[in-house]
């Protein structure tokens, strides 16, 4: 996948990522249609236990080195998993089931299939596969925060400050990295609106760090201290989550957006927020 650095002093889509079902790895894209929930193929499917409760990749990392492929107009999915093998077929909806998202309940659909029984094998514990009846559901924070942002700056910072050359995008799981600005220049447009290509999102606040950023997207093994470093000097700033690194926000206009769109802080255009 391309990525596009910005010119100087212009602000730039470099990488769109989404996660068609949560917890696998991050599928890089050239382009994506952003709703009021954010991008429909992202997150749309996420995976339970036997007992009907959240897996993520704190459950399992070796999850998150598989890859899933999710065509809703064809009502299709495809995962990939090391080596080569691949499990694809058309999505069959099973019977309706409810999964708590820290605290927040969503309603779906089992889904029937090959997909469970794969996913299970692969990781060893009994898995479940559920489609999302609401877009954006399965985003940790619910429907209304489906737009997540970060700078490459902020991730080059981070890295240099743990003794890194360099850090994977992937492990932060963000919809939007951007190029040309200042290391967390997005943590000023909290609050304020954004336009993004053609859509216009409002960043609420910051999106707090969790263990499975310390794993390396290609192993799935912990590799960087992410939060003991970001605990140093990011720990005591004004946050909305502990251990801040990009930001979530909800969708005023929806668009689409590309690798290579600009990005603008709106300052006084006014913009007609969704009903």
């Amino acid at each position: 996948m391309r990525r596009v650095e910005a010119p100087a002093g212009e602000a730039r889509v470099s990488l769109i990522s989404i996660v068609p079902v949560k917890g696998l790895a991050v599928q890089r894209v050239e382009a994506v249609e952003i709703g009021a929930n954010g991008v429909a193929e992202n997150r749309r499917l996420h995976l339970v236990d036997a007992a009907g409760r959240l897996v993520n990749g704190k459950t399992s990392m070796r999850l998150s080195l598989v890859a899933s492929r999710l065509d809703l107009a064809a009502g299709t999915l495809g995962l990939e998993f090391p080596g080569g093998d691949v499990v694809a077929g058309e999505l069959e909806l099973g019977e309706p089931i409810e999964t708590i998202f820290f605290g927040r309940p969503a309603t779906g659909r089992l889904v029937a299939g090959p997909w469970s029984g794969a996913l299970s094998a692969w990781s060893g514990l009994d898995l479940r596969l559920v489609i999302a009846d609401e877009i954006g559901a399965a985003n940790d924070r619910g429907p209304s925060a489906g737009v997540t942002i970060i700078s490459s700056a902020s991730i080059a910072h981070l890295a240099q400050s743990g003794g890194m050359e360099a850090l994977d995008a992937r492990r932060f799981r963000m919809l939007f990295e951007i190029d040309g600005v200042e290391p967390y220049a997005e943590d000023t447009w909290i609050d304020h609106d954004v336009r993004i290509g053609g859509a216009v999102v409002h960043p609420l606040g910051n999106v707090g760090r969790c263990v499975v950023t310390t794993c390396d997207p290609n192993t799935g093994e912990r590799d960087f201290d992410t939060l003991g470093v970001l605990a140093s000097y990011r720990g005591d700033i004004e946050t909305t989550e502990p251990l801040p690194f990009g930001v979530v926000g909800d969708v005023v206009t929806p668009g689409l957006v590309r690798i290579g769109d600009p990005v603008t802080p709106v300052e006084s255009e006014p913009v007609r927020r969704l009903e």
